[in-house]
């Protein structure tokens, strides 16, 4: 009896060996190994390709474009809408990927009932039942229309052929980390599965025009789980992010083919379902209580400004190496605004514990809240307040100077609605009366922490 030789693949970069190996040789993880038997081929891939392929028809674009009848489906939500370049468009995978229990599944499940209006909407789920779905779309209101339909299988094959042959318009698969193709023996989740899955189902989108959203799992380090071509096959990524115990949760584009990366939809759980936040600035200051250490940054989430809180605590360190922690904000960023208010300014935080909150759970990821993040250690530090009519942004340089930002007049706009009467800025807008310049970090510490 001929022994059936078997090969192991990496789960995270997809590198095969012929023996198991404790550590890939190729990406460093370790016990990434899984055992896989591997596909027969009968003759080489190129002599095959050779004798196998059909000439292409080739058109002109416009007349493909010219061809091109159908309109995007609307989510129900406008700001998700813009985040999607104006829509779902037929045709498209889109994958949503985000923390587990932040509410991917809430929001596909009211953005179906939505479309479904209009359209035939399929829900797939692999890892709940039917009777599951079933009490989340009562508590959400989405039982009511009879073209949402349910089905529960992990089998990409099958789910491959019911797009080709039911022709509907919107299909939900949840998630991709469970699907399983037929042909392999591998577990559904690896890498050989998950790039297989995604194929066949792009595929049958493609070839029948219903438009395909995917939801993915993320690891421990926050990037989605699985191999990083399954970025590369769909057409559209979207990052749910946001704490999932409060706070507002924000759904931003890491990549659009049909419209910008910029954009981004800022959500608040109810009990009803996910709602649009339609003043975010004024939710995120209306607790806000004027003392040391409190400044508030003019920043932006996509095209829109928003209004957010910086706190900062600063503590004599009670051990010899002085502890910085800093939550919605970049641990690196924060060591090397510290390392530049140490040697730029007279402030010596090298015995200091530094704390940084971004109040309501946003994530920035904005450079011009480095001039915001200064003063507010260089206020908990002094123990000066800045005054509470005032908006500071500003990116930060190594020499200390104050650079340019993009969009300061949306921030100075949405600082005015809110009533706030001062920015401190960089010199980049000339004959603002609102807009107090400054050229670098320790004339905006003297000038402004005099309280």
């Amino acid at each position: 009896m001929v022994k059936v030789k078997t090969q192991f693949v990496c789960q995270q970069c997809g590198t095969t060996y012929s023996k198991w190996m404790g550590r890939c040789e190729n990406c460093g993880e370790w016990n990434s190994l899984v055992e896989q038997a591997p596909v027969s081929v009968a003759q080489s891939s190129v002599a095959k390709a050779t004798s196998s392929g059909k000439r292409l028809v080739a058109q002109p674009i416009r007349k493909a474009q010219a061809d091109e009848t159908t309109r995007r489906l609307t989510t129900g939500v406008s700001d998700l809408d813009e985040v999607l370049g104006g829509g779902i468009v037929p045709g498209s995978v889109t994958l949503l990927a985000g923390q587990p229990g932040i509410g991917k599944s809430t929001l596909l499940l009211q953005l179906a009932a939505y479309v479904a209006r209009d359209h035939a909407v399929l829900y797939i789920s692999g890892e709940e039942s039917a009777h599951q779905v079933a009490l989340r779309a009562t508590r959400l209101g989405a039982d009511s229309t009879e073209t949402l339909d349910f089905a529960a299988s992990t089998s990409a094959n099958d789910i491959a052929a019911t797009i080709q042959d039911a022709k509907y318009g919107l299909v939900i698969v949840d998630s991709i980390q469970t699907m399983s193709v037929d042909e392999m023996t591998s577990a559904p989740g690896t890498v050989s599965q998950i790039t297989n899955s995604s194929n066949v189902l792009i595929r049958a989108a493609k070839s029948a025009g219903s438009a395909v959203v995917l939801v993915g799992h993320v690891t421990k380090e926050g990037s989605i789980a699985g191999p990083k071509v399954l970025e590369h096959l769909v057409d559209v990524v979207l990052q749910f992010e946001g704490d999932r115990y409060g706070g507002f949760k924000v759904v931003r584009a890491a990549k659009n083919r049909f419209g910008s990366t910029s954009e981004a939809a800022i959500f608040e759980m109810y009990e009803q379902g996910l709602r649009v936040v339609e003043n975010p600035s004024a939710a995120l200051l209306a607790e806000r209580q004027s003392s040391d250490g409190s400044v508030v940054l003019a920043t932006l989430e996509g095209t829109r400004p928003l209004l957010v809180e910086i706190q900062a605590l600063v503590n004599p360190t009670s051990f010899g190496y002085p502890k910085r922690t800093a939550s919605g904000f970049d641990l690196n960023r924060l060591n090397l605004l510290i390392a530049v208010l140490e040697r730029r300014t007279k402030l010596n935080l090298s015995d200091k514990d530094i704390y940084i909150n971004v109040v309501g759970g946003i994530k920035l990821n904005d450079q011009a809240a480095d001039l915001a993040i200064c003063m507010a250690i260089a206020s908990a530090a002094a123990g000066k307040r800045i005054d509470d009519k005032t908006v500071v942004f500003g990116e930060v340089g190594l020499g200390g100077e104050i650079r340019s930002v993009v969009g300061a007049d949306k921030r100075i706009a949405e600082a005015k609605k809110l009533g706030f009467t001062r920015a401190v800025a960089p010199k980049q807008l000339r004959n603002n009366q609102f807009l107090t310049p400054v050229s670098d970090v320790r004339g905006a510490l003297i000038d402004y922490l005099r309280q």
